[in-house]
């Protein structure tokens, strides 16, 4: 099953971090600034570090100019995903 995750990406952060869950998105604080892909890449990388991924196992699949995005990480389940942010409530228990 394929997991997509809603993200609100904030960039020019003094830090890249996850902040946590912003209702049912993911709220990812990036220091790149939002230009030529630099956010998105990024995001990315967070997002794969996270996981245990690679940066080319995480997919932006809409919003790419948006600071609303829509992330498709290959193979994690939602678990996975209600522990991004160091909670482990998922995006549909609410904010963590």
């Amino acid at each position: 099953m394929t997991v997509r995750l809603a993200v609100k990406v904030v960039p020019g952060a003094s830090q890249s971090r996850i902040a946590g869950w912003l209702g049912k998105e993911l709220k990812i604080r990036v220091s790149a600034p939002p230009e030529k892909g630099k956010a998105n890449k990024q995001v990315k990388v967070l997002l794969a570090n996270a996981t245990g991924l690679t940066g080319k196992q995480v997919r932006i699949i809409a919003g790419h100019t948006s600071t609303h995005k829509l992330v498709e990480p290959a193979g994690i389940n939602s678990a996975c995903i209600g522990r991004l942010s160091g909670t482990r409530k998922t995006p549909e228990q609410g904010p963590g």
